[in-house]
């Protein structure tokens, strides 16, 4: 059996260092701004920003959790764990997309009952509190912005950012309308519609989470055409047992059995074709059984597998 591994600890280490910076900058801004927002709500009698303030507190939680895992993802392995805690982003990204829907329906909730009792509010708190609260979770937010196209774990936390950003527009907007219309019932209106912008977001999070947690090859890997390049490879006769799935929400894994009659690869070959996985791919570990096939598949599951 050949095993190929590619890594570049230097390159994940600087990565993890600037998202671990952008987390302990979001966590501290928003946890400041939910006291400051809760304070403010008491103060103005509205159960708009104090709901929001609570939903705020939720995904100050949330942050801590996507944070935690994408620590855990760069410790190192142990005995039990051969591949460390790479998995933890998974469920951290479940868990997270799990929280948005709960505080959805907690808002969806209290803004139904709001809709149906409207309450007065002090219009101007609400407006400068919402104001300073847009910019804090949309600049928090863009913080993981590049990060989130390619890491589920990191994809919740932006998501619970902009929802707070989304939710915070709404209240202003609110605050706005109601000072100079008094129409109360404005402001549960716009957090429904807002619960819906978020739910929209949401569900691809839950999809992608739960495809990882069942070892369904991530969503950008096309495995036809992975199959189609091992398949391409000099002396190849056929392959069976092809195995991708996600390690993390980052790092993805490549098990495959490859029938070759007339022989093997040198390391330089195994080299390359681990590079070119990576390159093309983005399949960062790789492990390459090599059989000649003389006397059929020696795994005894190659017709299930």
């Amino acid at each position: 059996m050949a095993h190929s591994h590619s890594h570049d600890h230097h390159n994940i280490d600087s990565a993890y260092s600037k998202i671990n910076l952008s987390f302990a900058i979001a966590v501290g801004a928003n946890l400041l701004y939910t006291f400051i927002e809760g304070g403010y709500a008491i103060y103005a009698d509205s159960m708009g920003l104090l709901a929001d303030a609570g939903h705020n507190l939720g995904d100050v939680l949330g942050l801590l959790l996507a944070w935690g895992a994408s620590w855990l993802m760069v410790q190192p392995a142990k005995d039990r764990y051969s591949y460390g805690y790479k998995r933890s982003s998974v469920l951290a990204s479940l868990l997270n997309a799990f929280l948005l829907v709960a505080a959805s329906a907690i808002i969806a909730y209290e803004s139904i009952v709001k809709l149906i009792h409207p309450s007065a509010v002090g219009e101007i708190t609400v407006i400068i509190v919402a104001a300073i609260g847009i910019v804090i979770n949309a600049s928090s937010a863009m913080l993981f912005a590049k990060s989130n196209k390619h890491d589920l774990n990191i994809k919740g936390a932006f998501l619970h950012l902009l929802a707070d950003a989304l939710l915070s527009f709404g209240v202003l907007v609110t605050g706005i309308v109601v000072y100079y219309t008094g129409w109360d019932r404005l402001d549960p209106l716009i957090g429904l519609v807002i619960i819906i912008v978020i739910l929209a977001g949401t569900w691809d999070l839950l999809r992608q989470s739960l495809r990882l947690l069942l070892d369904a090859a991530p969503k950008h890997i096309e495995t036809e055409k992975v199959s189609a390049f091992l398949k391409a490879l000099p002396g190849v006769e056929t392959i069976h047992d092809l195995h991708i799935w996600g390690l993390s929400t980052r790092e993805v894994a490549l098990t495959a059995h490859l029938v070759m009659p007339k022989g093997g690869f040198s390391d330089a070959e195994f080299h390359d074709i681990n590079h070119e996985l990576l390159d093309e791919f983005s399949i960062h570990h790789v492990t390459l059984q090599i059989e000649k096939g003389n006397d059929g598949p020696p795994c005894s599951q190659a017709g299930t597998c």
